[in-house]
């Protein structure tokens, strides 16, 4: 049993490491979110480095980039900290980007607004995962 533990650690490691050197622009960083470190106190981290830290407000695992090297501590948390994080998944206004829903679990509702190519759109149905233009999605005015 402690074999398959280590591995599995091993491997969840090795995932990280991997997400971290792919450099993945913000949009496709957020689709495999769940495969980043979660961010910790007392640790040494470098500008660009990307953390796990809560949940947005769609619910789903929030990224943070580090914006200014550092040594973290407990009071310097991502979501309070601006000059050392900058959250990925929104515009500088506070939009989610559209990333692409993986099923019915994360689809966009009627109703929600998100940024695409620096355009802002509006779901027009539930349980959209149309990429904006495509299907189910207007240009906001």
């Amino acid at each position: 049993m402690q074999d398959k533990m280590f591995i599995a650690q091993q491997y969840n490691r090795f995932m990280q490491m991997s997400v971290q050197s792919a450099n993945l622009p913000d949009d496709q960083a957020m689709e495999v979110a769940d495969l980043y470190p979660e961010w910790v106190a007392m640790k040494a981290y470098a500008v660009d480095e990307i953390v796990k830290y809560g949940v947005n407000a769609d619910g789903e695992t929030q990224l943070y980039k580090i914006i200014q090297a550092h040594t973290s501590q407990e009071d310097w948390k991502p979501d309070v900290t601006a000059s050392l994080y900058k959250a990925i998944g929104f515009t500088d206004d506070g939009v989610s980007i559209w990333t692409q829903p993986l099923g019915s679990h994360d689809a966009y509702a009627k109703g929600d607004v998100v940024s695409f190519e620096d355009q802002l759109w509006i779901s027009t149905v539930d349980g959209n995962v149309w990429q904006p233009g495509v299907y189910g999605w207007e240009l906001k005015a």
